[in-house]
């Protein structure tokens, strides 16, 4: 019992870890350029692969085109981002970013969600494996199977 105790402890103690930075970070970037993580997350995807269309950017930031919409909204208001009909499809429409959105990348701290893809991505197929099979039971844990996740602090 006392084992277990323990295991449990430090399962609820890298969760607030986890937490704490996210929240951490996305504060950093926040007080930094004034966009949250998941705004200044698709800026460095732009700037690495400009131009991308919305459906290619929210599949590489794992979200849905409607959410990713919304964000771009709020970069486009802030003059980071323009919106261009393709030439090469007229039906479609580029995401490229301004010479000032280009400007915040180069000065923008990192973002969670870039240091969590990295990290992913080099873990070995197993270890891969035990993170997803581990987070499956957490989320079955607390009931939330049917929530539909959000981008990690969003505004």
């Amino acid at each position: 019992m006392r084992e277990n105790a323990e295991k449990i402890s430090e399962v609820i103690d890298n969760l607030r870890r986890i937490f704490q930075a996210i929240n951490d970070y996305s504060r950093t970037a926040e007080q930094f350029t004034g966009l949250t993580g998941p705004q200044l997350w698709a800026l460095k995807i732009l700037a690495k692969a400009s131009p991308l269309r919305v459906s290619e950017l929210a599949s590489q930031m794992y979200l849905r085109p409607a959410t990713v919409v919304g964000i771009l909204d709020r970069l486009e208001g802030k003059g980071l981002v323009t919106r261009t009909r393709s030439m090469k499809d007229r039906r479609a429409v580029d995401l490229n970013l301004t010479e000032m959105g280009k400007e915040v990348v180069v000065k923008a701290p990192e973002v969670a969600q870039v240091m969590l893809l990295k990290g992913l991505n080099e873990l070995s197929d197993e270890q891969l494996l035990h993170v997803v099979e581990g987070m499956t039971q957490m989320v079955r844990i607390l009931g939330a199977e049917n929530i539909t996740p959000h981008p990690l602090h969003s505004s």
